[in-house]
């Protein structure tokens, strides 16, 4: 089955939003990307954010817009300077969940489940984007995961 992380969009500054919200952009950029989303039928069975103002409100879109019949769920663990490997032996790779949590954990998060390693870089995460990862099971042993597609609202 798949993971869908997204990276939050694009806040407000501390200035016009002491809770550090979406800004318009980042709610047009989202409704954007959540319509392709839901265009491609994207399956998502549970939307879980960090509980941060601008992680729900991202969560809330996507959850609108893919129709997601459960509702969505505050979790701990995935705050920006939060331990990945304690959330990654947490994820049912049998279940489609989509993350909404923040940098730098959700690069780490990716870098640590598809190479092994936190530090390894292996993806740039843009504001309201997706990565789209999938796990091939094996016997009696971990996931092994691997970046099945990306959507992002910057192609260049």
């Amino acid at each position: 089955m798949a993971l869908f992380l997204v990276q939050h969009g694009i806040s407000a500054p501390r200035s016009a939003d002491p809770q550090k919200g979406l800004s318009e952009l980042g709610v047009e950029e989202t409704k954007r990307i959540a319509l392709v989303a839901k265009g491609y039928g994207i399956p998502v069975a549970n939307v879980l954010h960090s509980g941060k103002k601008r992680a729900e409100q991202t969560a809330q879109i996507y959850h609108r817009a893919l129709g997601v019949k459960t509702p969505m769920e505050e979790i701990a663990g995935i705050n920006p300077l939060d331990d990945v490997r304690g959330f990654a032996t947490r994820i049912d790779s049998k279940t489609n969940w989509m993350v909404v949590g923040h940098m730098p954990f959700m690069e780490k998060l990716v870098s640590y489940l598809t190479a092994g390693s936190e530090e390894s870089g292996v993806y740039l995460f843009q504001n309201s984007g997706i990565v789209c990862l999938d796990a091939r099971d094996g016997e009696g042993q971990e996931p092994d995961w691997f970046i099945k597609w990306t959507l992002n609202p910057n192609i260049s």
